[in-house]
């Protein structure tokens, strides 16, 4: 009945992390299991959760690409002399981007050492209240009790399934930064902030870009910001599909993507084939394999995500949830 760890925190993101480190510094035994599933495309990553590894981190190292791209032709009209056209290496900033995300992920682990947290590499799921069973990739099983569990697995990015094709050949931000080669000729339909922002770079390295929006750009945010930025992006190059919607992908001959989307505006069908279909639709709460109905920790049905109280605590009142989880 003796519990092995005074705190056993289930994922290495920021919450995660920050919770064991803080933690152990007032002398609790704590562990953190932390596992990443490959995105259906095959993409995995390290230590460290979503910001690290892909999202904030490498998306601000990208567009410093784009800026430094910017400055270079800026610099001209300052009596700098730059043989034009500038063209930018895919690959290069690709390698050093990830080597650097690479950097940050072994960071964490050594934290964690110094702080004598132990570290599973590990996919964790409740067998009770008090009981997590760990899985390696390799199918080795653990069995972690803990007295205190917080639950800090964030969430991944959502695929449109209703459209044909869109898992089949579509990639998300979880592989964008891990692309070896350029994504080339890009789409990101609907128009959510992480599509943008992605846009916003891609272009900046001289990639042709192409954003599709159904209705109006970053619904729920102050509309009159919303359209500076859409405007702001359309004037350094990047294209907008008004009031368009995706119906269809499918792969050509050629490897190509061919995208049918439907013009509200003309009432007709369109298509056009790219490099790389991006999507960017939002995030769904990690929680389907904690197995959370089994120990009683509350859900809402529709969202996926773990009711807390003021506290973080959930409906079991030993375990708590954070971050991106929860509601």
């Amino acid at each position: 009945g003796k519990n092995e760890y005074d705190l056993l925190v289930i994922g290495g993101g920021s919450g995660g992390l920050a919770c064991a480190k803080e933690a152990a510094q007032f002398g609790r035994k704590v562990a953190v299991l932390d596992y990443v599933e490959p995105s259906p495309q095959g993409t995995k990553w390290g230590l460290g959760g979503t910001c690290v590894n892909v999202g904030c981190i490498p998306k601000k190292l990208m567009h410093q690409a784009a800026l430094l791209g910017s400055a270079l032709k800026d610099a001209q009209h300052y009596g700098w002399n730059i043989a034009q056209p500038v063209d930018h290496t895919w690959s290069v900033m690709a390698q050093a981007v990830q080597n650097y995300v690479k950097s940050l992920n072994w960071g964490h682990r050594v934290q964690l050492q110094d702080k004598k947290v132990k570290y599973f590499n590990m996919k964790g799921s409740f067998s009770d209240p008090h009981t997590v069973r760990g899985l390696t990739k390799a199918g080795k099983e653990i069995i972690v009790t803990a007295e205190n569990i917080v639950i800090a697995t964030g969430g991944r990015p959502k695929y449109p399934t209703h459209i044909a094709g869109a898992l089949e050949y579509g990639i998300t931000s979880d592989d964008l930064f891990w692309l070896k080669e350029s994504p080339g000729k890009t789409l990101t339909p609907f128009v959510f902030n992480v599509s943008l922002e992605c846009a916003g770079f891609l272009t900046g390295i001289g990639l042709d870009t192409t954003v599709m929006m159904r209705s109006i750009p970053l619904r729920g945010f102050d509309q009159q910001m919303a359209s500076l930025v859409a405007e702001h992006m359309e004037s350094y190059g990047t294209k907008f599909l008004k009031r368009c919607f995706p119906t269809k992908v499918e792969k050509l001959e050629s490897n190509k993507l061919q995208v049918t989307w439907k013009n509200t505006d003309l009432g007709r069908e369109e298509t056009d084939s790219f490099d790389t279909v991006m999507w960017a639709v939002g995030r769904a709460p990690d929680t389907e394999t904690l197995n959370l109905e089994t120990i009683g920790v509350k859900t809402n049905s529709e969202t996926g995500k773990i009711i807390v109280d003021a506290g973080e605590a959930t409906s079991v009142p030993h375990i708590y949830a954070v971050g991106d989880i929860t509601e």
